[in-house]
């Protein structure tokens, strides 16, 4: 059954003037207008599509994909505002409406908000809201401790950067976490490493345990085989210094260090480290 308000796959069936008509696996069948549809659509060819309802209350869909689906969250521009709302760029031809009694602050024209899509009850009217607070909760089974997710920067603060997980949650990146530089709007993987009562989410940009320590050995070796084999940072360096040579914490460069020390792959000095030659 198509959701309205979901991306679902379905398969073209059949050929109107118009458009086309989609079904899913259970026979439920929606209209693709024919500007909405690719460029190079047959029938019985499978098609990715967001299901909505049009100004007559109609089921149709697009096989154009949003930025966010009910459920979601995505930060998205304020493109036109009126007295009882703002329009925002969804990413599709349809843009999405906050009502100014789900706008947490007055939006103005051109600015960014985190916006969660929402459906509703009785009506089927798809929105959007910056009032996000409500629908903050402790993350169900598909996410736990430990797991790789996706990201999106969306807010810098004094602590760091307001991230969306995957694409369902709200979390943050502390600033002690980063080791490059990152804007708003850049998307990138993390680790889970807290899920915190108030159901927002702790991330790690490096990766947890020992694949850290792998990947952070790997990393301490190719910079010494790019600098003739020495480096003066060692484990007494400014955690500053570290981070913007080897894009890593401290305290992981230590043991990364510690590690090949002991499989003799590295010489520490007071004033540094050298590979064994």
């Amino acid at each position: 059954m198509f959701e309205i308000g979901k991306i679902t796959v379905g398969r073209i069936d059949r050929k109107t003037n118009r458009g086309f008509f989609v079904t899913d696996e259970e026979g439920d069948e929606v209209f693709l207008p024919l500007s909405f549809a690719p460029l190079r659509s047959e029938i019985g060819s499978e098609i990715d599509v967001f299901v909505y309802l049009n100004t007559d209350g109609d089921r149709i869909c697009t096989s154009e994909l949003p930025l966010a689906q009910v459920g979601e969250y995505a930060l998205m521009q304020v493109i036109e505002t009126r007295e009882f709302g703002a329009f925002f760029d969804w990413g599709i031809d349809k843009d999405l409406l906050v009502p100014g009694n789900e706008q947490k602050i007055k939006v103005r024209q051109y600015e960014d908000h985190i916006v969660r899509v929402c459906l509703e009850e009785g009506t089927d009217r798809v929105y959007g809201t910056t009032k996000l607070g409500k629908y903050i909760e402790q993350p169900k089974e598909d996410i736990s401790e430990g797991d790789t997710v996706s990201l999106e920067l969306v807010r810098k603060t004094d602590l760091g950067f307001k991230v969306i997980v995957n694409k369902k949650y709200l979390g943050m990146i502390y600033h002690n976490e980063i080791y490059s530089h990152m804007r708003i709007r850049d998307k990138a993987s993390g680790i889970v490493k807290k899920i915190r009562e108030d159901g927002l989410i702790d991330i790690s940009l490096q990766k947890l345990g020992i694949s850290n320590l792998i990947e952070a050995k790997a990393q301490v070796l190719k910079f010494l085989n790019d600098n003739d084999g020495k480096s003066d940072l060692h484990d007494k360096s400014p955690p500053e210094k570290i981070k913007h040579n080897l894009f890593m914490s401290k305290k992981t460069f230590k043991s990364a260090i510690g590690m090949l020390y002991r499989e003799k792959k590295i010489i520490i000095n007071k004033d540094g480290i050298e590979l064994v030659k």
